[in-house]
């Protein structure tokens, strides 16, 4: 009997089974499902996460999650980020009943993996403008759509960090 860490252990894609993704993504074609995409750090998982995330997913069937690696936060967060590491954040992400795949990728931006998996949806949030987002011109260009979603005020991993440098 699989146990449910396996099942979540399950919804994780390492950087070197990329392979799985393209039969995932005509699967989900067959199923008429449509993808949504969205990525980030994830470093210090809060309400504001699961609310983005939960809202992300109600833009379709399925919600797969690119991961920024260790590596990839460290250099776009600076030396003392991530405060956890890349498989405990994967596995925290991947625990939402409403997460169906976590993908790691190691660049500074998902471009790759976005041209990988063809999302129907790509979902950032609305501090973004729609020509700043990575992935929107192909994502448009593949007939998908761009969704610019409000973050839950008050909720932010570098406020909880920065709260805690404060009060010592």
């Amino acid at each position: 009997m699989i146990t449910q860490l396996e099942l979540i252990e399950n919804k994780i894609v390492r950087k070197d089974e990329y392979h799985k993704l393209k039969p995932y993504r005509s699967f989900l074609r067959y199923k008429q499902r449509q993808l949504v995409f969205t990525n980030g750090c994830f470093d210090l998982i809060h309400r504001g996460h699961i609310d983005y995330l939960s809202k992300a997913r109600d833009l379709g069937n399925t919600l797969l999650i690119g991961l920024n690696t260790d590596a990839s936060v460290s250099r776009l967060k600076g030396n003392l980020r991530p405060v956890k590491d890349e498989w405990t954040r994967a596995l925290l992400l991947a625990s939402f009943c409403f997460v169906d795949l976590v993908v790691f990728f190691d660049e500074d931006t998902p471009l790759q993996l976005i041209k990988t998996i063809q999302p129907d949806i790509l979902v950032k949030g609305s501090d973004y403008e729609k020509k700043d987002i990575v992935g929107a011109d192909y994502v448009e260009s593949t007939g998908g759509k761009i969704e610019r979603l409000n973050f839950l005020e008050g909720f932010s991993s570098t406020g909880i960090i920065q709260k805690i440098i404060d009060n010592g």
